[in-house]
């Protein structure tokens, strides 16, 4: 059966509101979900997504276009939901949408409207590090709803869930272009809850390793690991390190992506993950798929692959790099927080409770 029968098929299903997707029938072997650490904030997790419901189009980091407004917009109708815009998305401040102020205004409103299930930034760039000090961590408590994006968003995944619990979602922007595989799994994520849901890695991403080895997965040290799912961009994650705001990713399945980047700075910014909180107290590391990572313009330089391995060879714990995360088309929604077993030989991860609420 083609990919795009099996995401019309999950796509049905969430539009009817009531169906259930098929579990897979090894489930019930797998770890059963353990308690999260108790440093972590109670999980609050949002309403659910449903057909009709009106998903607020914002801005909180880098400035956007008419273009890419149009093709979000186009986006969110093709899923059967409303749009409703940030007062300040066309904003224009340097590289950012707008000043502070403004950005944290529409990250706000929308959070308070109680029309909208789901806030959609439209693009990562740069500027949501600068919100996170002002943010109004109880509003967002009080109401909780879907924040979905990626890149830049990490800033705001990543000190929600400290601040609040609320479980918020690693995945495409509102921009992105959708592939059936991002499609599917993002709307099974957070439309329809399931005692566990597993997600296998995208076969186009597979296929592309014949051209482009850095879309293969690789196995740096195989097993199965348990635990809440922590991560995001790693220029984020590093740059939170040593405020409020970091990961603590002790007992988590850590997973990072990056794009762009030269390996001597990957390398820099996973030594200084490993020296704040220690690789080896993570219960198991997955690296996405790092598009153009590539050397840049040194005369001798690790290859990608060798960065990742100064710091994955040395650890006891399942890691694996080329998992179907990061700025690529293929890629699956990630909930913050929600405990999950990453299992490298089947090349799966299987969330062992539903990221969202029914209502």
């Amino acid at each position: 059966m083609s990919s795009l029968k099996i995401s019309r098929r999950a796509f049905a299903a969430w539009l009817a509101a009531a169906a259930t997707l098929p579990l897979h029938s090894e489930a019930a072997a797998r770890p059963r979900a353990r308690k999260p650490p108790s440093r972590m904030k109670p999980l609050i997790k949002p309403p659910r997504l449903r057909r009709g419901d009106t998903v607020g189009l914002i801005a909180p980091g880098g400035y956007t276009s008419e273009k890419s407004i149009a093709k979000a917009r186009a986006n969110i109708e093709s899923l059967g939901l409303k749009v409703r815009e940030g007062q300040y998305l066309r904003e224009v401040n340097g590289n950012y949408a707008g000043t502070v102020g403004q950005r944290l205004s529409d990250l706000h409103a929308m959070f308070a409207d109680p029309e909208v299930t789901m806030l959609w930034p439209i693009r990562g760039g740069s500027g949501c590090i600068s919100l996170l000090k002002e943010l109004d961590y109880g509003l967002i408590r009080r109401h909780p709803k879907i924040l979905l994006g990626y890149s830049d968003i990490t800033a705001l995944h990543l000190a929600i869930l400290k601040e609040t619990g609320l479980v918020t979602f690693h995945g495409p922007v509102a921009s992105s272009t959708l592939s059936d595989y991002a499609r599917e799994h993002m709307l099974a994520v957070l439309g329809n809850p399931q005692p566990t849901y597993t997600i296998p890695m995208a076969l186009e991403n597979s296929r592309r390793a014949v051209l482009q080895p850095h879309f293969g997965m690789r196995t740096v040290h195989g097993g199965s690991a348990t635990g809440p799912l922590i991560g995001g961009n790693l220029s984020l994650v590093a740059a939170l390190a040593g405020t409020p705001y970091a990961a603590d990713f002790r007992d988590a399945i850590l997973f990072l992506e990056e794009v762009n980047e030269a390996p001597y700075r990957i390398d820099r910014w996973m030594t200084q993950l490993d020296l704040a909180v220690g690789f080896r107290k993570a219960a198991a590391l997955m690296i996405g798929i790092c598009e153009d990572c590539g050397p840049e313009h040194e005369d001798v330089s690790l290859t990608l692959d060798q960065t990742f391995d100064i710091h994955l060879q040395p650890l006891a714990i399942p890691a694996v790099t080329g998992y179907s995360i990061g700025h690529i088309r293929n890629q699956f929604t990630i909930p913050m927080g929600i405990q999950a077993t990453l299992d490298a030989e089947r090349q799966t991860v299987t969330l062992l409770e539903p990221a969202v609420a029914w209502r």
